[in-house]
Parts: C-alpha cells; structure tokens; sequence
C-alpha cells in the first residue's frame, strides 16, 4: 500500500504567502503604469496666495470709488449698489450716497460694505471731483 502524505493547514499557509509574495513582489517590479516619465508634473498644488497681496486693499478702493462714481443719482435713487472685485475677490454693496457741492467741488459721500477674505467689514468714504475733472477718494474709512 503506497502513502501519501498530505499538506497539514500551516504548509499551505507558507505556500500561500510565498505565492502572495511572489506575484506583488513582481507587480512592483514591472512597469505597470507606464513608467514615472508620464507622470503629469504641470499640475500645481497650494496656488491660492496665502496672504492677500498688499495693492489689494487700494484696488478696492478704486472699485468703490468707480461704482460710486459713476453711479446715475437719479436713477439708483436710494437702491444699494452692489459692486464687486475680480482682482482680489471682494464684494460689497454701496447702501447711501450723498452729493455735495458745498466746498466748490463735487464730492460724493458714501457707505459702504465689502466682503472679502478678512471678513465683512462697513466703510465710509468721499470722493469728489478733482479740477482736472478726474474723481480722486478723499476717505475711505472703517467703521
């Protein structure tokens, strides 16, 4: 009679790792994903600033000023104005604006929000008509 002998449960554990092992192990080796020379290096990680960049706050000033400026008394009435900055990402709304001629020139009074990175903050501000016909911002303050 003629015996065999059987695998007992801990042989065939070994024989499956060395196997598990082998065929990952060869996975790795090989070029399976085409290689590290078509990785995508043009996309770029961390491009939002981390500080707003210092002309920012000028700049909307400069747009304030332009909305206000620009505004049609007649026709905006008592309405807010919204206004907003492509350049720095803020946004506010222009709730009153007040024409006075009394100094000679005409300026323009007016509050205004602005909702930015910062947060929401209130404004009031001038602007008046320079004699060269250029509106220039006499204030611009936080409330």
């Amino acid at each position: 009679m003629c015996r065999t002998k059987s695998l007992n449960g801990a042989s065939l554990r070994i024989i499956a790792m060395v196997a598990l092992c082998g065929s990952l192990g060869s996975c790795t080796s090989m070029d399976v994903f085409g290689g590290s020379d078509k990785v995508d290096r043009s996309i770029s990680t961390s491009s939002i600033p981390s500080k707003p960049k210092a002309g920012d706050p000028q700049s909307d000033e400069a747009t304030v000023r332009n909305a206000v400026t620009s505004a049609d008394l007649a026709k905006v009435g008592a309405n807010p104005l919204p206004w907003a900055n492509s350049a720095t990402g803020s946004a506010g709304v222009v709730s009153s604006i007040h024409e006075d001629r009394s100094a000679g020139l005409l300026c323009r009074a007016f509050t205004t929000s602005r909702h930015s990175y910062e947060g929401i903050s209130l404004f009031s501000g001038q602007a008046c008509r320079t004699e060269t016909g250029d509106w220039s911002l006499t204030a611009f303050d936080r409330q």
